[in-house]
């Protein structure tokens, strides 16, 4: 009885054992599997997100080397005075057709006055003249009709003479009196032609010549006197306003700029390496420093035709000295959806960071980076 006792306690206290030491090596093993399965996790997750990284890098192109621009209008006079009015301000939204600035106008009225006198002398000149050549025409008619009774005269007179009625002495005063008649008759038509040369008459344009003239020295004083009001030429805002009334400016001058914001564009400037897959028409995401918290829109217009570099003042010979590769820039205009902020005015100048979708799939990044290709 003693040894079938001693058995069963030797079984159970061997199985006691393994119970207590199962325990103690199961926590281990489990926490080694949590944390290689975190591992994985970990590294599926930063592999895909980087995947994803690298394929939204390559198919949207990102710069942040872009700024916004916009066409700079200046405004000047056409001819000079005085400044009698300013009625703008710096910085005011104007809109095309509005007066910007006007100029004394008493100067340009009087150039008028003087050149509508000008037309009107012409004309008395020319009606002058006219009636020069009426009289002279009315003197070699008169004229004529002496000539034409003179030699009428002579006619009778040689028959008379003919038949010995009349005698010799008054045929010589008739024959005298038709040559003196013609000599007038002739004289008169001299004078005629030399006051229709006078009239220009004998140019088909001549008689207008001087009128026409005159008329065009008013239109000019008209044209001027209508320089001396200055209107916008087109929507925008008034900037670099560097003038005020009493003024004295010339012709030429400038006197301020029109910034027509609502069609500025932004200058993207790419490096030449991400210019590869980048078109016109592509869409544009971009944002601004100045509105961090929007997002704007737009498309690519253009790409410049050659880097920044080469169109600068002083372009880099690198046939000359030692060369070092430098990687260039290519400008990329993006115009600006008009409606995707049309509250938030983007200003010339200012800071912006786009991203060009080039609508590449990610299997056309992969097979780009496949190795074994």
């Amino acid at each position: 009885m003693a040894e079938d006792t001693t058995v069963p306690q030797q079984e159970q206290e061997q199985q006691t054992a393994l119970d207590t030491s199962a325990p103690e090596a199961t926590p281990g093993g489990r926490k080694r599997i949590k944390a290689l399965i975190i591992l994985l996790t970990i590294a599926i997750a930063a592999g895909w997100f980087g995947l994803k990284w690298i394929i939204s890098a390559r198919s949207n192109i990102e710069t942040d080397n872009a700024f916004i621009e916009a066409r700079i209008v200046p405004v000047s006079s056409k001819v000079s005075g005085t400044v009698a009015r300013v009625l703008v301000g710096d910085n005011q939204f104007v809109k095309r057709g509005d007066l910007l600035i006007e100029i004394d106008r008493r100067d340009y009225q009087l150039q008028i006055a003087k050149a509508a006198a000008g037309v009107g002398m012409a004309e008395n000149e020319t009606g002058g003249e006219q009636m020069k050549v009426e009289g002279a025409n009315a003197a070699l008619q008169s004229a004529k009709a002496r000539f034409d009774q003179a030699a009428l005269d002579h006619t009778r007179a040689e028959k008379l003479y003919s038949r010995d009625v009349l005698p010799k002495e008054q045929l010589d005063r008739l024959t005298t009196a038709k040559r003196v008649a013609e000599a007038q008759m002739k004289e008169a038509e001299e004078t005629l032609k030399r006051a229709q040369v006078e009239a220009g008459l004998a140019i088909k344009v001549g008689s207008k010549a001087k009128i026409l003239q005159r008329k065009a020295q008013l239109d000019e004083a008209e044209l001027q006197l209508s320089y001396t009001k200055i209107y916008a030429a087109r929507d925008g805002y008034i900037t670099r306003k560097s003038i005020e009334e009493g003024v004295n400016i010339q012709a030429g001058q400038p006197l301020m700029a029109l910034v027509p914001l609502q069609e500025a564009w932004i200058t993207a400037n790419y490096k030449e390496r991400q210019i590869t897959y980048l078109k016109p028409g592509q869409k544009v995401e971009f944002s601004v420093d100045a509105y961090p918290d929007k997002k704007f829109s737009g498309k690519v217009d253009s790409i410049m035709a050659g880097t920044g570099a080469a169109f600068s003042l002083l372009p880099p010979e690198n046939a000359t000295g030692n060369y070092v590769k430098v990687v260039q820039r290519v400008p990329v205009k993006i115009t600006i959806d008009a409606n995707s902020d049309p509250e938030r005015l983007l200003r010339v100048g200012m800071s912006v960071i786009p991203i060009v979708q080039t609508g590449r799939s990610s299997s056309d990044v992969l097979k780009e980076l496949n190795p074994f290709k």
